[in-house]
This record gives structure tokens, sequence and C-alpha cells, in this order.
């Protein structure tokens, strides 16, 4: 899915292709502090939404401290304009605020991921322009403070054995 979320399908390129971008999933998973979730449209996953913490070592846009986690989101093309970047993304904030004060997510400029973020309450981190590491875009970091709710799962309620003999 990282491949989606830095629009290498739409350069025709592959994550081979850029090394540096291994920070934002290499060993993914084994830190508690790896946070993620995903779509899945007919047992096909449409998209998925992940943070993790990063140093500022890592060089990663979208970094704001050591604190706050960098979002990656993607959806695939043949699932995307049918609200499931939404609907993870409201999700997502409520599994984050759990645990993180704030998360920050790098965008391209002129892009209309800008109007999403902002839709959910991320604003601009001034002075903190950059370039893509994919195409060499202009990039800034919006940040999103969160707040602590119950987390309430689409799943909860489920009992598997209403569906047992």
């Amino acid at each position: 899915m990282l491949g989606f979320a830095m629009r290498l399908d739409e350069l025709e390129r592959s994550l081979e292709d850029f090394p540096e971008l291994k920070i934002y999933n290499r060993y993914y998973g084994l830190s508690s502090k790896d946070l993620g979730l995903y779509a899945l449209d007919e047992h096909t996953i449409a998209g998925a939404i992940w943070i993790r913490q990063l140093r500022a070592e890592d060089g990663a846009k979208g970094f704001v401290d050591a604190t706050t986690p960098v979002l990656n989101i993607a959806v695939k093309p043949e699932f995307r304009a049918k609200g499931i970047g939404s609907a993870m993304m409201e999700q997502f904030l409520i599994e984050a605020g759990a645990v993180f004060e704030a998360i920050s997510v790098s965008v391209v400029h002129d892009s209309k991921a800008i109007k999403f973020y902002e839709k959910f309450g991320f604003e601009k981190v001034e002075a903190s322009e950059g370039k893509s590491p994919v195409d060499g875009s202009e990039v800034f970091t919006m940040l999103k403070k969160l707040t602590k709710k119950e987390v309430v799962r689409p799943s909860d309620g489920y009992d598997p054995r209403r569906w047992m003999d």
C-alpha cells in the first residue's frame, strides 16, 4: 500500500526505485506505537492507513518531532471516490487519539488531498516546506491535534455465535 500512498502508481514507478521510502514500512508492526487499519471491499483490501513514530535522522517528510507519528494513507485506484479514505480516517483518528496527542502528514502543494486533510482538522505547519523524495514536487507538513475518546469500532457488538448452528 505504500506505493499507492506515495503516488508511485501514477508515476509508473516502484518502491525499489526509492530506497529512502523504506523508513515508512521497514520493521512496521514491531513497535507497540505502530498503528494501522485497512478497509475491505468484497474481501479485497481497498485501502490502508497507518502511522509510525520516526526520528529526525530518518529524514521523513511530514516529521514534526519524535512524539508525533507520521501518517500514510492509500486507497487503491479502483476503489477511489467511494468514501473509503474518509471512512478509514474517521475511525483511525479515534484509534490514534487513544495513544497519541497529534499526528502529522506530508502533503503535495496544489493537491486535492489538502482539502481532505483540512476536513478532518489538519492544519499546515509553518516553515515545513520541502521536496517529495518521489518526484521532487513541493510538499509541506500538516498536523492534527487528537482528542482522547472511547474507542468504538464498527465490529463492536458483533456476535459471531449468531452465524453458528
